[in-house]
């Protein structure tokens, strides 16, 4: 049973999503994802600087001059959200979890397609496949999707980005948009990006929140590995402890770009103390300017 608490999350996350897809993002999203090609839609008589190749011979045959086919855009596309739920995602040092920002980016983009017509579905992961909801469309379908973001509780605690992308490679054949929503805090999915890159039409979502990068001078502090459940303890006034773990962060960063990029993927980069509507607008423009 869903709890008043999360229904009124999930209408509070309708509203503001909704707003931001119709006013911001809607033509984007249409100007940016593309059909998966062109379609017959039908034959008129043939006209001065027509292509000839798109003559249609059995009509004109029959009819005894030229008619030529016409084609229009296949515009239904299938998005696909795979949202990491693994327990860094409970993280949040300001506002919003890196779980709650993952649901309201579910919205707006499952709003996008709602509002273009196209299927939504969504693979819930942690270090195993937790949920999956086929492609459909409609708004009760959209609302679903963002009810299980919020309140799914998920029987794995690590992550495998690996084991998410080929359940991906399996269940779904048709090219697809795919956006991944994680934190990326994993290993060994290289081969399987890829793949998954060549395939579909891949998007990294990297959720962050800054205290991971830089820890507030307090003293000694225990902290404990959401997903794994070890403890210890950190002094965070010393400068050589802040430097190493911010060293650590950064080199996660670095092999992570490096990985996209080698991928050929894009990515858009949230914080979750920060407005995220920037970054989104950001890559919609990027994807437009390079069309």
């Amino acid at each position: 049973m869903l709890t008043r608490e999360i229904l009124k999350q999930v209408h509070q996350i309708e509203l503001r999503t909704r707003g931001l897809v119709n006013h911001v993002f809607s033509g984007e999203y249409h100007s940016v994802f593309k059909g998966r090609g062109m379609e017959f839609s039908e034959v008129r008589e043939y006209q001065f600087g027509d292509d000839i190749r798109n003559i249609d011979w059995n009509v004109t045959a029959r009819f005894g001059h030229p008619f030529i086919k016409i084609f229009e855009e296949e515009r239904e596309l299938t998005v696909m959200l795979l949202v990491d739920l693994s327990g860094s995602l409970i993280f949040g040092t300001v506002e919003k979890t890196k779980q709650q920002v993952a649901a309201e980016i579910s919205a707006i983009l499952a709003f996008s397609a709602m509002k273009n017509n196209d299927k939504v579905g969504m693979i819930l992961f942690t270090d195993k496949i937790e949920k999956f909801v086929p492609p459909r469309k409609g708004k009760k379908h959209v609302l679903r999707i963002i009810r299980d973001v919020l309140s799914f509780e998920p029987t794995g605690k690590s992550t495998s980005i690996k084991i998410a992308l080929e359940y991906l490679n399996n269940a779904i054949k048709k090219r697809s948009i795919v956006f991944l929503l994680s934190d990326f805090m994993d290993e060994s999915y290289d081969r399987i990006l890829r793949i998954i890159g060549k395939k579909h039409d891949l998007v990294g979502v990297v959720l962050n929140d800054e205290r991971e990068k830089v820890l507030p001078r307090i003293g000694l502090v225990k902290f404990v590995d959401a997903e794994t459940g070890a403890e210890r303890w950190i002094d965070t006034s010393s400068s050589s402890v802040q430097r190493q773990l911010h060293k650590i962060k950064m080199l996660n960063i670095e092999k992570r770009k490096t990985l996209f990029v080698a991928s050929r993927l894009d990515s858009i980069e949230v914080q979750t103390g920060r407005d995220y509507v920037k970054p989104l607008v950001q890559f919609f423009k990027m994807r437009e300017r390079r069309w």
